[in-house]
């Protein structure tokens, strides 16, 4: 058998499988080590928790391993095309795989005193001191804390490079003319052909971590519990630590450099009227004690896709497009109508709207490895209120790495793409939007049985290209035109949840939130056109608004959590840029388009671009004239406004002050949310009065 396996699979493809089996192995001891020494943080968490957290080590190690493993592949599986052997290459390869691994290896020597300290896996943040290499170097060298982990680097690259070179010395003993099965050339050229192809499929799958072409493996992926502990178990340091150092490579991630930080700090207090509360290492953060008795009303948030405030009548569009909106909006709810987008894509806005901080420019805030830390926001702060949480999505869970960052941050079950029925998935973007309502109303009938509160969050997809509407379902447009027809099917679907969601018992005590993502383009007078930005903000609930109500204060998707609370009068610690509308309000509110910067008032948009130049527009009518050196006063504040809130922003994130409490004290609680079991056999159909 073993001369059978000779002859069929090539010497260097052998050689190749046992130095990542080496490498997994190897790779597995810190990860074990790391597990040891959290022992008091294991303990509350379940087995299979545990094993998860370990299997998903071996995917992301297998990640790690297909980018070193590639170089060697390319070049030994061209020798073996062209017949090219000899000691050389062998040696040379094997050289190189030990200093290669031998990095990932001092990553993960160095990755367990840097955990054990900041509750985070190995990142740029190691940079940060790169400036006097020599104080550190002493630091680090002169204490014997450490010399455990430099044991464990030496010991598992002093090994790994041992078994390397007998493997090659191996290679080359099977290669040499004597020794090896000589096929003919044909056969000689077609197995090479079928293993450099099959080699090429397999470091791919391996390198991109999943299946699903919708997204490659990210740091989100090993979020997969409530388990903080166990989520970070499955990185692999040499992963994270590469992963941060692209991202802060990108030009979008680069750091804006408006102001000193004291200052933009400085200002964004003044803004807020934010006193310093000294229990907390946030700058921003603040304690908010309601009067009254609390109202632990369900709250269901909709985000969604694409539903600018031009496409709605209420807003003047006339094509009738959104007639359940509409009439949503003009009872027993609250319109906000001078309502804003923080950005213009999608994660912009789950972003900004959970979490209370702004979109920063060209920046992927739920994808960088700088954002791999605790956040408040809506979903943390009403767990600890006693609600369940759960989002819902119509597609792949790890796109824009949502999936990972809400577990992170709150939310207790994610609903996506990989729990719908395969034949309900229609595109890339998953199953349409009544589906996605449908699919979901027996989890919040689960939700109200188990006695406590709900937030359910949703996000629609079906008013993005590929534009389909389901054939098999009650619904007839009117327009002629797809995209206009598919926002008719939009807001059919909501109206058709909103019908089944008002014969459910919890739906008295419910609060409905229906905003944007972000909005469309359309018309466009300026470079940042506000038809991307201007969005409906619908706060429904019958038994807190008896009678319709519109409010015109500027807000922005920054404002949903402390509103949202400030309905709910409950007490939480707001340490984001949001504010109460029902309580405060805000002399502009600003937002992002990737390399641009708004901000807005009742009367001017000021525009700032990071090519270069600024702008100032009456906006209301449109106006193409450009104020900015008619009115400098004016655009001076207005920058300040907004330039201080996103220069604030960014240090907090990068100081990882964005928590609830200060991250140098918070031992992330490994206490098991309850989750909500999965019933194959429970759908929308057999539940009384839902659709």
């Amino acid at each position: 058998m073993n001369i059978q396996l000779r002859k069929i699979v090539p010497a260097y493809f052998r050689f190749l499988v046992l130095v990542y089996g080496t490498g997994i192995a190897l790779f597995t001891v810190p990860r074990i080590i790391l597990l040891w020494q959290n022992s008091a943080q294991t303990a509350a968490i379940p087995t299979s928790v545990l094993l998860k957290a370990l299997w998903m080590g071996f995917r992301f190690d297998t990640v790690v391993s297909g980018y070193l493993l590639a170089v060697p592949f390319v070049v030994l599986a061209l020798i073996e095309f062209f017949d090219r052997r000899s000691r050389w290459p062998a040696r040379i390869v094997a050289g190189y795989l030990s200093f290669a691994y031998g990095l990932a290896f001092l990553a993960c020597g160095a990755d367990i005193p840097f955990f054990n300290h900041f509750n985070a896996r190995l990142n740029m943040t190691i940079f940060t001191w790169k400036d006097t290499p020599g104080f550190v170097a002493k630091m680090i060298f002169q204490d014997v804390r450490f010399y455990p982990y430099w044991g464990l680097f030496i010991g598992m690259t002093t090994l790994f490079s041992w078994a390397v070179f007998r493997y090659s010395r191996q290679l080359y003993e099977n290669n040499r003319p004597h020794k090896r099965h000589t096929p003919t050339r044909r056969r000689r050229m077609a197995r090479a052909t079928v293993f450099l192809l099959l080699g090429a499929l397999l470091l791919i799958m391996g390198i991109r971590g999943r299946l699903a072409a919708k997204s490659p493996i990210r740091w989100g992926t090993a979020f997969f519990s409530t388990y903080a502990f166990a989520n970070q178990l499955g990185l692999n340091p040499a992963f994270t630590l590469a992963r941060s150092w692209l991202d802060s490579r990108k030009p979008e991630n680069q750091r804006v450099h408006f102001m000193a930080d004291e200052e933009a700090i400085a200002r964004v207090q003044k803004y807020l009227g934010i006193t310093p509360d000294s229990a907390f290492a946030s700058p921003i953060a603040r304690r908010v004690h309601p009067t009254g008795a609390p109202r632990h009303y369900n709250v269901v948030v909709v985000l969604m896709e694409n539903m600018a405030a031009w496409k709605m009548g209420i807003f003047g569009n006339p094509h009738r497009l959104t007639p359940h909106l509409d009439s949503l909006a003009r009872a027993h709810s609250a319109l906000f109508t001078r309502f804003y987008s923080a950005g213009i894509h999608t994660y912009n806005g789950v972003y900004s709207t959970l979490f209370g901080f702004p979109a920063l420019m060209e920046k992927h805030s739920m994808k960088t490895v700088e954002s791999m830390q605790p956040f408040t926001g809506l979903a943390r702060t009403l767990s600890d209120h006693g609600y369940r949480t759960i989002f819902f999505t119509t597609h792949d869970e790890q796109f824009d790495n949502m999936g990972g960052f809400l577990s992170f941050n709150g939310f207790q079950t994610i609903i996506s793409q990989k729990d719908y029925p395969p034949e309900k998935i229609l595109s890339t973007l998953g199953v349409p939007d009544h589906y996605l309502f449908e699919f979901s109303l027996p989890y919040l009938n689960r939700l109200h049985q188990t006695g406590e509160p709900f937030l359910a969050v949703y996000l629609t997809a079906s008013d993005h290209g590929p534009y389909i509407i389901p054939e098999d379902i009650p619904f007839q447009p009117h327009s002629r035109e797809i995209k206009q027809q598919i926002v008719e099917y939009a807001d059919w679907s909501i109206g058709r949840f909103l019908a089944a969601a008002r014969r459910q018992p919890w739906y008295s005590r419910t609060i409905f939130v229906f905003l944007a993502d972000h909005g469309t383009l359309h018309t466009p007078v300026y470079d940042l056109d506000l038809s991307f930005h201007h969005i409906p903000l619908i706060i429904h609930s019958p038994a807190l608004f008896p009678e319709a109500q519109r409010l015109d204060a500027p807000g922005g998707q920054i404002d949903v959590f402390p509103t949202i609370m400030g309905l709910l009068n409950l007490p939480y610690v707001n340490n984001t840029l949001g504010i109460d509308l029902w309580k405060e309000k805000r002399p502009y509110i600003y937002f992002s388009a990737d390399d641009k910067l708004g901000c807005l008032n009742g009367e001017f948009l000021w525009v700032w671009r990071r090519n270069g130049g600024e702008s100032l527009y009456r906006y209301l009518s449109r106006d193409r004239t450009d104020y900015v050196t008619r009115f400098p006063q004016i655009a001076q504040r207005m920058r300040s406004y907004a330039q201080s809130m996103l220069q604030a922003t960014q240090w907090l994130i990068s100081r990882r002050l964005v928590g609830p409490e200060p991250v140098s004290q918070i031992q992330l609680q490994n206490y098991p949310r309850r989750r909500i079991l999965k019933n194959d056999n429970v759908s929308a159909s057999n539940i009384p009065g839902v659709f």
